[in-house]
Order: structure tokens, then sequence, then C-alpha cells
């Protein structure tokens, strides 16, 4: 770890001095730093082509466990490569350091010199940046959550034994869940469930039959830096690290280490570690029968990493430096236990941290963690959350030079107001703007989380018998609720299929009923008339009855829509789950594969590039939802459109009703096309949906274009086109049976040609072997005229 200046002395110095003679002195000096200097690259050679043979010959690694026999393969072919490239960056560092431009940051405060490149602390950016490590193949990637970081809503089986419980015994994240069982009863179910979520078969089959090239490991916090209740929990987590690990470089997956977790908590979400904040309203909870477990957690949501947030200012008053230090230091463990392991793609040092974070030091945390992993791992990438913004003007130009680094972006569609699916695939496809203006501003972009769900509905998805207010915004489907993942040992499981939804109770409600979970909705096949508004899937049963459900195709295009987006304007994504303990495709890559939604091979296929043509034709119009009492918020939308568009305003403001929606109509459209590109959405709060604008629209299923006809199931009809089918078979139906009544049955052809006129009655039609209308074993009628005519013969 010597100055690279050092290394170039002797060389410089023998050149330039090389012929005076009159010096000997000098002469050997400079020859025994030169022999030094080789002797450093010679022992560096040797010590790195042991390294190598020990890794072939299999033999024990630094983690106490061999790599399988899998040869670790170099950045460059051979060593002396590896030194001459390693030659050429420190001259390109001298270089650097002898600019006029440069030589004022040469103060130790201000700089750092790396192998590859200079950091720059006062202005938080990089220079001579050497590209040693291109960031050159997109990640196709899953995230294993649930297995370190608990989320009940991904692992419901370990959370059912809370039901029912109140604030002393009751646990809604891994905080409460250890501080309720205890370290000891905490370790000894966090290790069945360590054991059971995520195994080497899952990884093998993710590897190998899911072509995932890379996972998204959330970790907590508390792993690399231990406090509070999760001391003793969860002892062992980092052996089964290092095994999922090792797994990964198995299979040829890398791994990339996301800290999911700060104490006190980066966002309040449960996914943090701890859901904060939480207060317990059972004590005024007494009506109707007595005090119920209650407790308030969405009104009051908090994020105490940093301090004390004031709601006022919304801001921190003071900063929690102490916080900050502690997840330095888990940032320095996890790197140092971790630096030499081949499967490690690099690291993300701490998970959305939300909206209200003061940029300023979030950046300095960035920057600060970069440092730690560059020092030990200087191959690793540095992800960072984009806070929830995602926004050129608050990221371009962060880090500027610096390599390795990329920033993470989470695109979900679960929280959108229900829509049709033109309007969530053209918010798919837009986001391929905003990920290329950031490409272009700040560098490598990568949607670190995202999901195939268009609805809210997945059971505490929002936290543990709670919800966010006012969602799921439609009623949702329900199905039996899966058995225990991890085994019948599990406290709580079976679920009691005769209980109904019990407590403690949040202010939404999501829980099992009854022994039936809810889950996603169906997509519904459209009618005619409204496949362009989706308003049958609106109004439709969560559950799609038979030969209409839509959700497979909907699903598909989504998906490809999805991959488009995120893979060609950018770096690649992970997906948000690999599985869930509940079905739930939407959130499961596993089951989505296995579906077909999302492709099992190669994502090289016209189906992904031409996924988003439509969109970026403008065969679509964005026009204003026609909802009752929403002309508040659609005039409002507009003035800001127009406001935007630096037009007049005042069009809209005395208009109501239909005209009010036809001005809309134009307005919408006008703004959202002009602005498509950039990666505006047609939503405008609610108030706007994406309409076809094709006569391609009229049948009454739809299928995107490019979806081959062998892929459309065969059995899905049109209502039009059933009914005229079933009015067919009723009326030839109809004449089959009548022409066999007449011909087998003498009392139905005898009614029949008795509500005839007489002279047709006894027609042979009815009366001949060959008539399609009866046989010559049919009777004649006779009446009393042919009775008293036989008579008188007689």
């Amino acid at each position: 770890k010597e100055d690279s200046l050092a290394f170039r002395a002797p060389k410089i110095q023998l050149r330039s001095r090389q012929h005076n003679t009159k010096d000997p002195s000098l002469l050997r000096g400079v020859v025994k730093k030169s022999i030094k200097m080789m002797l450093l690259k010679c022992s560096s050679a040797l010590l790195a082509i042991a390294i190598v043979s020990s890794v072939e010959a299999d033999t024990t690694t630094p983690f106490g466990k061999n790599y399988f026999g899998k040869k670790f393969e170099p950045a460059f072919e051979d060593i002396g490569e590896i030194l001459r490239q390693s030659d050429l960056r420190r001259a390109r560092l001298a270089e650097e350091a002898k600019d006029p431009s440069t030589r004022r940051r040469l103060d130790p405060a201000d700089e750092e010199f790396f192998d590859d490149f200079i950091a720059h602390n006062d202005t938080q950016t990089c220079t001579a940046d050497a590209h040693a490590v291109p960031f050159d193949q997109q990640v196709r990637g899953v995230c294993l959550g649930g297995w370190q970081v608990l989320e009940p809503w991904i692992t419901p089986s370990l959370f059912y034994q809370f039901l029912g419980e109140d604030q002393d015994t009751a646990a809604l994240d891994t905080y409460t869940f250890c501080k309720v069982l205890g370290p000891e009863e905490g370790n000894k179910q966090l290790r069945r469930h360590w054991e059971s979520w995520v195994t080497e078969d899952i990884v093998r089959q993710l590897a190998e039959d899911d072509h995932v090239n890379s996972f998204r490991l959330p970790v907590g916090d508390w792993s690399f830096n231990p406090y509070g209740p999760y001391v003793g929990c969860t002892d062992g987590s980092l052996e089964y690290i290092d095994q999922l690990l090792d797994w990964a470089w198995k299979y040829n997956v890398t791994v990339l280490m996301d800290i999911h977790t700060m104490k006190d908590s980066q966002n309040g979400f449960d996914n943090s570690g701890k859901a904060s904040a939480l207060k317990w309203t059972s004590a005024f909870s007494k009506w109707p029968e007595g005090e119920t477990a209650t407790f308030l957690h969405w009104p009051i949501r908090t994020a105490e990493w940093l301090g004390t947030f004031n709601f006022s200012t919304f801001s921190y008053p003071q900063i929690n430096q102490a916080n900050i230090d502690h997840a330095l230091t888990a940032i320095t463990n996890l790197v140092d236990r971790y630096k030499e392991h081949p499967a490690v793609l690099g690291l993300e040092p701490i998970n959305e941290p939300w909206e209200f974070t003061p940029i300023d030091v979030l950046k300095k945390f960035y920057w600060d963690g970069y440092l730690i992993m560059k020092r030990a791992a200087p191959l690793w990438k540095f992800v960072m959350h984009d806070s929830f913004r995602f926004d050129v003007n608050v990221w371009g130009g962060f880090m500027d030079g610096c390599p390795d680094r990329a920033l993470d972006t989470h695109i979900y569609q679960a929280w959108k107001p229900p829509s049709s699916r033109y309007s969530f695939y053209g918010d798919a496809c837009a986001w391929k703007a905003g990920i290329a203006a950031m490409e272009e501003h700040f560098g490598p972009v990568i949607v670190g989380e995202w999901s195939l769900a268009t609805d809210n509905c997945a059971m505490w998805l929002n936290g543990f018998n709670d919800n966010v207010p006012g969602y799921p915004m439609l009623p949702c489907k329900s199905i039996p609720c899966s058995p225990p993942y991890m085994g019948t040992d599990q406290p709580g499981t079976p679920l009691d299929q005769g209980q109904p939804y019990l407590g403690p109770y949040g202010t939404g409600v999501s829980g099992p009923s009854w022994g039936y979970c809810p889950v996603g909705r169906d997509w519904m096949k459209e009618h005619k008339k409204n496949v362009t508004e989706g308003t049958d899937w609106e109004h439709a049963p969560p559950e799609a009855p038979p030969g209409r459900d839509g959700t497979d195709e909907v699903m598909t295009n989504l998906a490809r829509k999805k991959i488009l987006a995120f893979s060609g304007s950018g770096h690649g994504f992970y997906f948000w789950n690999f599985r869930t303990d509940v079905e739930e495709p939407a959130w499961s890559y596993m089951l989505a594969s296995e579906r077909g939604w999302i492709p099992k091979g190669s994502f090289e296929s016209d189906h992904i590039r031409s996924a988003c043509s439509q969109e970026d034709q403008g065969e679509f119009l964005c026009v204003a939802r026609r909802s009752p009492g929403n002309e508040e918020q659609v005039r409002g939308a507009c003035e800001w459109a127009l406001g935007t568009m630096g037009e007049d305003t005042s069009v809209v403001k005395d208009l109501q009703g239909d005209a009010l929606y036809d001005e809309a109509d134009i307005v919408y459209n006008q703004y959202w096309q002009e602005n498509y590109i950039k990666g505006a959405t047609c939503d405008f709060g609610g108030t706007a949906y994406l309409q076809y604008n094709s006569d391609a629209a009229s049948d009454d299923e739809f299928v995107d274009d490019w979806v081959e006809p062998d892929e459309v199931d065969q059995d899905n009809v049109s209502k039009e086109n059933a009914m005229i089918g079933i009015a067919c078979g009723v009326v030839l139906g109809g004449f089959l049976g009548f022409f066999i009544a007449m011909r087998s049955s003498v009392s139905f052809n005898v009614r029949v040609r008795k509500s005839m006129p007489r002279s047709l009655q006894n027609s042979q039609v009815f009366t001949s072997r060959n008539s399609l209308l009866g046989s010559e074993s049919m009777p004649m009628l006779l009446d009393e005229s042919d009775m008293n005519t036989m008579q008188r013969v007689a």
C-alpha cells in the first residue's frame, strides 16, 4: 500500500542519469532501488501464482471450505499482464499528479490514491479512472428477500404464531420477533427458517433453469455489528450467508450484498428490521366486546436512523452520527469478511432510505462507504439506492468519474390506482426514457426491485395485520393458505381453518380468515366496448369466471415490456422476490417463470425487442377518467399541465361536466405526447388513463399484436360469438329433435298434423316411408264426415 509514485521514482531516475558515471554512489543507489522493486514484483507474482494454484488444487480457502474445485479466473490472462497493467496505472497516476490542474488537490486530506483512480474528498468525485473493471454485463437477477431480514408478507408461516396476541406477545418484524421470543427460542426458529427458505436446490434451479445470473441478498446490519434484541437471536446468520455465497459460486451466480436494515430504521418499514413508529392503542379499544389489541403505524410512520424527525419542519434538527458510525462499522466488517470471496459482485450500503433523508448527509454516507469498500475490495461494485428520488437533478454528477458505482431504483405498479392494461403497459414502457436519462447524467442504473403485481392485495404486503389507509383499492381474491414451508414443527402452523380474522388489528385490514389468504386479483378478458378502459376488470369479481381469465396474457405482455425498459435502457434488474410463501406469481420469480410470464431462456427475442413498439409509435391517447366527484382533480391537473406547457390555464376554469372532460382529453394527450419521451406517464393524479387509438382493438379479447397465434388460448372466444354459437346450437338441435319425433312418435306426429289445415293432415310427407316428417306407420287422420262415408260404404 505504498504511494504509487514511489514505485516509479527509481526507473525515472535511472533513465535520466544512466549515462552519468561520475557519481557511482548515485548509480548504485538507483540500481539497488530498481532491484528491490523487481524483487517485490517477483514476490507478488509468486504469491499470485500460489493463490491461483491453491484454488485449482481445491485446497482450503480463507472461508474454511473449498469452492468445489472451480477455478478462479483473474481479470487478465496471466500474471505478466497484471503487472503490466499495474505499471500503466501507476504511470497514469503519476502524470495526473504532475498536472497543474490537479496539483492543488495533493493534500492527503483531500486525496486518496487507489490502483485505478484518485478519489477527491472535497468534491466527492474521482479522476484517472482506468475502467479496469467495466460494468459491461447486465444483471438478470432476483432478490432473496425474507431470508435474513424477515418480512411477514413474504413468509407468513413464520408469523401465524402471533395471531390473536397483544402488544407484549405479538411480533411485526425482525426486531419484535427477537424481542418477544427471546434469543434462545428466536434463534431456534430462525435457524429452521434459514435452513428451509433458501436451499441449494433453489439456487441451482434459479441459475440453471431460470437463467438468473445474480442474487441481491438483503442482510441485517446486526449480522455485522450486533445490537439490541438481535444479539443471540441471530447467531449463526453469517454461516448461512457463507454457505449461500459458496452455492452461488458453484452455480456461477454473483451476489450483491445489500445491507437492508439500519439501527432505528431508515424508512419506518418492517423491511428495515423495525417498523417505526408503532403505537399500541389497545387501552382505547374497549368497544364493542372489551379490550381489543390494536395498534397505529402508518399515520405516524417515521425513520429514526438519522435522529428524531420533526414533522413540523420535515427535517432532522440533529443528526445521529453514532448511528451513521454504527452503519459504517457494519460496512467495514462485511467487506473485511467477504472481500476475497469470488461470488460477491459488490455492496449496497443501505436499502430504501426514506424520501425525507437529508440528501447531503446521505451522499456523505455513500461516499464514506464507497471508500471503505474500495480500500479492501477494489473489484466490487457499489450500488446506491436513490432514496425514492430518481431525479437527474439530485444524482447527476454525484461521484462523477468514480469507477464501479451504480444507482438503484425500485419500480412498482402495485400501489398505482386501478386502471386498464394499457395504462400499466404505457407506464412500464415510459421508464425507458427516465432510465436512459439517468444513465447519461449519472451512470449505470439498476432496477433493484420490481414485480408484476398490479394491485395491493398480497396478504400483509403493507405490514402484519395492517394496511396503508385506502388499500387495497379493489376487492381481493382469496385462496387456501399454503402449508408451512419449514414443516409443521413451526408454532402457529398449520393455520387454524376454524378461526376468523384475528388481531392484533392495525389501521387497515389484511390477514387470513377461515384458512384463506388474500392474494392478487385476476385480470379479466375485456368486453368489446371496454377493452381500452379496463372497466370490466375494475367492476368484475376478483376471481375470473371460467373462460374469462386473461391474467396469463396481461402478465406475459407486461413482463416483456418491463424487461425491455429495465434492460434495454439500463444495466439490468433484480426481481422482488425469488419466491413467496403464499402462492403469489406476480411477486414470485420462480412461479412467474413456471407459468411462462417471464422467459426462462434468452431475452434476445423479437417479443421483447418490440414489446414497447405500440407505445413508442404513439398508438395511444391519454384521456381523462370520467369518475363521479373527480372534476376538481381533473381541473387542477389540467391547470398544472397547461401551466407547464406555458399555455393559458383559464380555459378550464369555468368548464364543468362533459365540457371539462373533453377539454381534459385534449390537454392530457398533448402534454403526454410531448413529454412521453422524457419519461412522463399518463396518470395525472389518477385522473387519466391510456386509450388504444386503433381499429385493432375491436376484438373482445386483447392480445398484443406481436403475440403468436399459437400462444393464444383457442378456447377464449368472445361473448358475442359464444351467444351466436349457443343460439345456432339451440335452433339446429330443435330442428333435429322435431324431425326425429315426427318419425318415431305417433302421438307427437298426430298432434302436429291435427294443428295443420285439413288438406295437409294426410299428406304423404307425413305417412310415406322416405319422408323426414313421418313414416308409413303413421295413421291416417279421419274426421266425422270421413267416418260417415266409411259407414255408408260398409
